[in-house]
This record gives structure tokens, sequence and C-alpha cells, in this order.
């Protein structure tokens, strides 16, 4: 996702510029949206809203699954060289700032790789209604079912759960 952005670089602070994307990202699935690209004093704004697809593996079940994802980016692009005379620009202090290349080249592939990665869910799921994987004999849940009995770890609250159930009264008889 590489602009040539030679021609906006000359043009004055406050141009703006509208880019359709429509292209293939490294895992096969198609990424596609408008970015605008305004002309700052210092720099290039990229804005833009992007839609995707991705592939992850389902926290509950082990299963991979594709999902959309909506991508809203906002970064900044700062010069390396200056426009009209080609000397080289003090380097952006900003940790992870991005920069147009030499050949005035905006490449928008590392801001949306980073998005993309943000977009992601923790845990991910495949379905809401996801049975996900026997704790015992490992068994997929959404597929088929299983004669496991369930195992109830013990639980700190257990002696209370027994006084709730009238296991505790024959402590009281015996006390009284």
């Amino acid at each position: 996702m590489k602009i040539n952005v030679a021609q906006q670089l000359n043009e004055a602070v406050g141009s703006v510029r509208h880019y359709p994307i429509d292209e293939i990202e490294e895992a096969g699935f198609p990424i596609q949206g408008e970015v605008q690209l305004l002309r700052t004093n210092r720099s290039i704004l990229a804005r833009g809203s992007l839609e995707t697809t991705a592939r992850d593996v389902c926290s509950r079940c082990l299963e991979e699954f594709d999902y959309p994802l909506s991508l809203d980016i906002e970064e900044e692009f700062f010069l390396t060289r200056d426009p009209a005379s080609g000397a080289l620009l003090t380097p952006s202090t900003e940790t992870g700032a991005f920069a147009i290349d030499e050949n005035n080249l905006l490449d928008l592939g590392e801001a949306v790789r980073q998005y993309m990665l943000l977009a992601q869910p923790m845990k991910p799921i495949c379905r809401e209604d996801c049975a996900g994987l026997c704790p015992q004999c490992g068994r997929n849940l959404n597929y088929e079912t299983c004669d496991c009995t369930p195992i109830h770890p013990d639980s700190p609250w257990a002696p209370l759960q027994e006084l709730l159930s009238g296991e505790g009264q024959s402590i009281d008889k015996e006390r009284g």
C-alpha cells in the first residue's frame, strides 16, 4: 500500500487527496476502503476507513475461523527530505513514528498491520454459542458430545455450600 506523495509534498499546507485502497494483504485477504492524505507543515496525515478479514483461532474450541475487521486509521507520516531543496531533515523524535521514504513513497502497510493487531479481540470466539472443548477428553463439543462426568474444582466456598445444603446441620447438633 505505497502511495507516491511527491506532488502533494510540493503543494500548499492543507492540500487534501483521496486514494481508494483495494489490495490483498499478506494473509491473502482483501483490504478495501479509502484513505485521505492531508498535507501539514511537517508531514502528511493519513486518515481512512478500511475493511478487511482476519483469521484467528477460537479461544474456546481451538478451530480457525475468519471474521470481518473495520479499521479507522489516523497516522502521521513525517518528511525525511525537504521537498524544495532535497536536504535531509532531522528525523522525528516520536517513538514509532512513520516516515515518508527518500523516494517520496508513503507506505501504509505497517500502519495497517498495527491497526489490524489492535482491532483483533483478545479472546476470539468463532461464534457466541461456541461450546468449546471437553476439559477431560478434549472433544470439540460443537460437533459431538462426550460421556465424561463433569469435574468440579475445589472451591474456597465449598464449606459454605455445605452449610446451605444442610450438610452442616450435624455440626450444629454436636455442638448443642
